[in-house]
């Protein structure tokens, strides 16, 4: 593993009833974490007085970075006494419904992604103003602070891209694929444009629909088809890597699979020899260190890196790394 350096009223009634419904809720304490034997940490629970603590990202459906993410913040809710609750929706609008419906249930925090900032700014800064704490993370590391969050944590993804640009110097490509799973995403498009920004080849991107596996598989195909003289396909997220897979291989194309982010799949495509390099942004540590930084700063006053960027990648993962990975990814905590 390689770090790189540098890195309305009916409305919020419908989101309220998605947050307590079709979210999940951890709940936390020594009961809760004696039980999460699968996970890193151990110990007894603290005895502070407990807290309610929302999630609220921009996960579409399907998208098993997330899963990752909310196992780190499972962990830290049962260490810190939290009662955890994940709510998520790719449509920022829907999403600023969600941040609204934990205002309104009084939440002690709140932790959001800004993937859509302009969308979720200003219900953000209505939950600073009625002095509930706000931790970003993931994405948006450039609106942290104008919505008034404690900081935000997360790797910088304009600097992750530049990464996967040197590498693929590094590696002798030439033409490039950038695959955008989600239209409108600042991170991802950050991504594809620190790409550019390193390498000395050429880059073009390819918009698809995430949530739409078949549809995404037949366009990253076609694209393969019309440009023979494509030789690396870059996605963004890891469960597209196999779609891309699928699709260079029905398109009978050389080009090479790198990819964003860890999961049990990704390993298992490194150990058939199917992905080049993955980028790794620790998405279990992103939800751990964003529960545990408003626990502190509910008990403490604490904040995390002094309100700067708390940086949780990238790094650079290769097969040489699929020994010392293989048994995290599998429990999914990488």
């Amino acid at each position: 593993m390689r770090t790189p350096r540098t890195a309305t009223t009916a409305a919020v009634a419908v989101a309220a009833l998605a947050l307590a419904l079709g979210g999940c809720s951890s709940s936390g304490g020594k009961s809760s974490e004696d039980k999460g034997s699968g996970s890193p940490s151990g110990g007894k629970g603290v005895n502070t007085p407990r807290l309610k603590i929302a999630m609220v990202t921009h996960s579409g459906e399907g998208d098993t970075f997330w899963d990752i993410v909310q196992s780190g913040a499972k962990q830290a809710a049962a260490k810190d006494n939290v009662d955890f609750l994940y709510s998520a929706s790719k449509e920022g609008q829907q999403q600023a419904q969600l941040v609204q419906a934990a205002i309104d249930q009084k939440v002690d925090g709140i932790v959001v992604t800004l993937a859509k900032p302009e969308a979720v700014k200003d219900v953000i800064k209505k939950a600073v103003a009625a002095g509930i704490p706000v931790v970003t993370i993931n994405s948006g590391a450039d609106f942290s602070k104008e919505v008034g969050a404690l900081g935000h944590i997360g790797q910088d993804e304009g600097v992750a891209g530049e990464a996967v640009g040197d590498e693929l110097d590094k590696r002798g490509r030439k033409k490039a694929l950038c695959v955008i799973h989600e239209q409108g995403n600042v991170s991802l498009e950050q991504r594809c444009a620190g790409v550019k920004k390193t390498f000395q080849g050429s880059v073009e991107n390819l918009n698809v629909d995430g949530t739409n596996t078949p549809a995404s598989t037949s366009s990253i195909e076609a694209k393969l088809q019309s440009a023979k003289d494509i030789d690396s396909v870059v996605t963004l997220g890891a469960p597209m890597a196999a779609a891309a897979a699928k699709a260079k291989g029905d398109a009978n194309s050389s080009a090479e699979i790198d990819t964003f982010d860890l999961n049990a799949a990704v390993i298992k495509q490194f150990k058939a020899k199917e992905i080049g390099f993955a980028v790794d942004q620790q998405p279990y540590l992103q939800g751990y260190l964003a529960i545990d930084e408003l626990w502190l700063n509910k008990t403490n006053g604490d904040v995390i890196g002094g309100g700067r960027p708390v940086l949780t990648g990238p790094a650079i993962v290769t097969e040489k790394d699929v020994p010392t990975l293989e048994k995290y990814t599998a429990r999914g905590t990488r």
